[in-house]
């Protein structure tokens, strides 16, 4: 490695090294505020650090990595979200008897495989971040032991994970026994030359999209997401929503897009029907859910089968499609969950529409985000996910994927009763009960959510000239 290589992975290497320094830290005294705001510290530092980074982009890093723009406008929204998650997850852990301090260390390396996967570039690589992020993920979800169903939610994605991790490996060594390369560029090459209707490598293809949409939580492999939504502690549900999904989705687009997996045999159709299906599964499971962590749960089941449109366009359209699909979905999603995780105390977490009965009265700004988070969920016009679906439709009528356009639309519409019962409740008659006072800290995370919503609703061209040409 030279000194460009190392240049390259400094944002990693600050998220790798963050970890155990707060592991000797706590071994010589724990200090709850301390380690903190140094995990504080240290996600900035490693989002800043992409700015002496960018100048030698692109620059790929032997063949496991590759640091490009793509690469850097995805970690650096991974560790925005990151970074909110810190802060929600000081609110939420502050008052734990024990082990809060562990917390961040798990947080790091869960974030530390999130960026491995976003510049994964080899099959070694994707599989190492995926596993980085899968075990991380097991420990926070059940890391409040106590929390009703925790325990029950780590153990079901433990398993659950595991077989999907096992489908995705077996289909890797059967492509790898197909083409001989475990680099994605070098199997681009390799099947311009051959058939693609080889079955072997089909099996292949198809095991890896069997163990990648379990982890984006498509039909048919979405079951274990409600449970785990409701199970995890708010912050913990927040980052598999926001990182571990836009992770996930960054290296889908990558591998797909670099061996031009649309023109797989049968890939299209295959593609679009788990499309299809996941929007309206998604959005029709989600009409009668009265938990509101079940509903978005139910709610990013259709966000990825919406997401699934851009890998059918393709080309100029698609990737820049994907890409601020990807970032409204996030910055929306910590909106919403950053709302329940201030709202829960120690003794009670505010998952129940009756928790939010008459808000707008008692806590109105913190009603106003929670509004404007699921009116962008929605797709209503000056928010975020209104742009994010408006470039998909026109990306997929460009593409003349009419059926996929039509059946967004109509999702899209029905999506809407669901977002609004919740927003109703907020503004219906308050009853006795007492809603927790918001910290400076949590008013401040909100503030800049709510810039970020709106921010990509109002000037989404800002950000298509960050990803064009992608």
């Amino acid at each position: 490695m030279n000194g460009t290589d190392f240049l390259s992975l400094t944002p990693l290497m600050i998220v790798a090294a963050a970890p155990i320094i707060i592991m000797l830290t706590i071994a010589f005294r724990r200090a709850f505020m301390v380690i903190f705001w140094f995990s504080l510290v240290a996600f900035i530092a490693s989002l800043l650090s992409f700015f002496f980074v960018i100048p030698s982009l692109p620059h790929q890093v032997s063949s496991l990595l590759i640091i490009d723009r793509f690469t850097a406008l995805l970690s650096s929204i991974i560790l925005l979200a990151s970074i909110v998650v810190t802060l929600l997850s000081k609110e939420y852990l502050l008052y734990q008897e024990s082990e809060k301090e562990e917390f961040f260390i798990i947080l790091f390396i869960a974030t530390l495989g999130s960026l491995i996967l976003v510049a994964a570039n080899n099959f070694i690589t994707l599989f190492l971040g995926l596993e980085t992020l899968s075990i991380s993920l097991y420990i926070m979800i059940a890391y409040r032991r106590l929390l009703d169903h925790s325990i029950e939610a780590g153990v079901k994605y433990l398993v659950l994970a595991s077989v999907s991790s096992a489908f995705l490996l077996f289909g890797m060594g059967l492509i790898y026994t197909d083409t001989g390369s475990l680099e994605f560029s070098k199997i681009a090459v390799l099947l311009s030359s051959t058939n693609y209707s080889d079955p072997l490598l089909l099996i292949g293809f198809g095991m890896m999209l069997v163990g990648l949409g379990f982890k984006l939580a498509l039909v048919p492999f979405h079951t274990w997401t409600p449970d785990i939504y409701q199970g995890a502690p708010v912050p913990v549900a927040t980052f598999i929503a926001t990182v571990s999904k836009g992770a996930v989705m960054a290296v889908f687009l990558r591998f797909f897009y670099t061996i031009r997996g649309y023109d797989i045999y049968y890939f299209i159709e295959i593609i679009t029907l788990i499309a299809l299906v996941s929007m309206f599964v998604g959005n029709l499971l989600a009409i009668r859910q009265q938990n509101v962590k079940r509903i978005l749960a139910y709610s990013s089941i259709s966000n990825m089968g919406y997401l699934l449109v851009t890998l059918l366009v393709g080309g100029e359209n698609g990737i820049p499609a994907a890409i601020f699909y990807i970032i409204a979905y996030i910055f929306t999603t910590l909106g919403a969950f950053g709302v329940i995780a201030l709202l829960s105390t120690r003794e009670h977490n505010a998952e129940m529409l009756e928790d939010y009965k008459g808000l707008f009265w008692k806590r109105p700004w913190i009603a106003f985000v929670f509004t404007l988070s699921m009116l962008s969920l929605a797709g209503i016009p000056l928010t975020a996910g209104f742009m994010s679906k408006f470039y998909i439709v026109f990306a997929g009528i460009d593409s003349k994927l009419w059926l996929l356009v039509v059946s967004l639309i109509l999702n899209s519409v029905i999506s809407i009763y669901y977002y609004l019962r919740v927003v109703s409740t907020m503004f219906s008659t308050p009853n006795e009960q007492k809603f927790p006072a918001i910290t400076f800290t949590g008013q401040f995370v909100l503030g800049l959510i709510v810039i970020g919503i709106f921010g990509l609703g109002i000037f989404p061209q800002w950000i298509f000239q960050l990803i064009s040409g992608f």
